[in-house]
């Protein structure tokens, strides 16, 4: 499979939907080298050995009970292509009642929402899946390994080092939505509002900020957790992360930017400052009580005042 297979597959995009998902997979995949996947067996138990320690680690310094899922996959990029499609697929239904549209739009979707998952393909590290859009037992965690393994050379990081504190991110979520068992169907809901309003041509801005403050939360105590509970400093690995970002020229910068990216990393900075401030408050355990309910997340307001969101929390 290679890029005209990829162009074969956006130009012949057929079907009545507005994206041609089986055009999407080819078409993605065509643009994106699998990468290896030729794992000793040492460094596959490495991986379950990692997310086991994450997960005692993460249990005891929040207070959380919660499991990781069944499923933990050790993927390559196009693994983790076909594994999304359904995602965004499931996401983006509400664009398809309104009828057929015209080919060309039809062909301009497909192809973007392709480069976008080949984009996203060649980057992504570890992925706990779905943050959004799954039952709550069918919750999974995957991880890239030619990411992983790619990232840890450019980076100049021990792989084993850098393997660990890439699961103990992703066990955070897993943390989160098991302490959370709504968290699924909230985030989806918001999401599939904002969807169903852009596919009648409105936008529907107040689901859209609901959807991001809570992803804010989401993230920022993902952040928390891992500056609590990982067994090593990592402030060296989250610095060469963030230069290797800076790095990839004005390209690179636009597609991230156009890909919400800058919103993530946004997030994890907002969203860990209302934490922290929160935790030395209440201390971790304390902070856990965003996720009793919806109603105790913060507000877009609370995430830059932590003392409201504790004034209208009680202990």
């Amino acid at each position: 499979m290679n890029l005209l297979d990829s162009a074969r597959a956006v130009a012949g995009a057929s079907g009545s939907e507005a994206v041609d998902w089986s055009a999407v997979a080819t078409a993605a995949k065509g643009a994106t080298d699998p990468g290896a996947l030729d794992l000793t067996r040492r460094e596959r138990e490495g991986y379950a050995a990692d997310v086991r320690a994450a997960r005692s680690r993460i249990r005891d310094v929040s207070g959380l009970a919660f499991d990781v899922p069944e499923t933990v996959e050790i993927q390559n990029r196009h693994h983790w292509i076909d594994a999304n499609v359904s995602t965004f697929r499931r996401a983006f239904e509400p664009l398809e009642q309104g009828g057929a549209l015209p080919g060309v739009a039809r062909t301009v979707n497909t192809a973007t929402t392709a480069g976008a998952l080949a984009f996203v393909a060649r980057r992504v590290l570890g992925q706990y899946d779905p943050l959004l859009l799954a039952d709550a037992d069918d919750h999974r965690l995957y991880f890239v390994h030619p990411n992983i393994a790619s990232a840890a050379e450019s980076l100049d990081a021990d792989f084993e080092r850098f393997r660990r504190w890439i699961a103990f991110h992703e066990v955070t979520h897993a943390a989160e939505f098991g302490a959370a068992p709504w968290l699924s169907d909230h985030l989806e809901s918001g999401l599939r509002e904002g969807v169903a309003a852009l596919s009648e041509g409105t936008l529907q801005r107040e689901a859209f900020a609901e959807l991001m403050t809570t992803m804010t939360a989401v993230e920022g105590y993902a952040e928390l957790l891992m500056d609590r509970a990982f067994d090593e400093d990592y402030d060296d690995l989250r610095r060469k992360l963030d230069e290797r970002r800076d790095e990839e020229g004005p390209l690179g910068g636009l597609v991230r930017r156009l890909l919400g990216f800058h919103l993530k990393r946004e997030q994890y900075e907002r969203g860990r400052e209302f934490f922290e401030a929160v935790a030395d408050a209440r201390g971790v355990e304390g902070a856990g009580a965003v996720w009793h309910s919806p109603e105790t997340l913060p507000s877009d307001a609370e995430l830059d005042d932590p003392a409201m969101w504790l004034a209208r929390i009680p202990e």
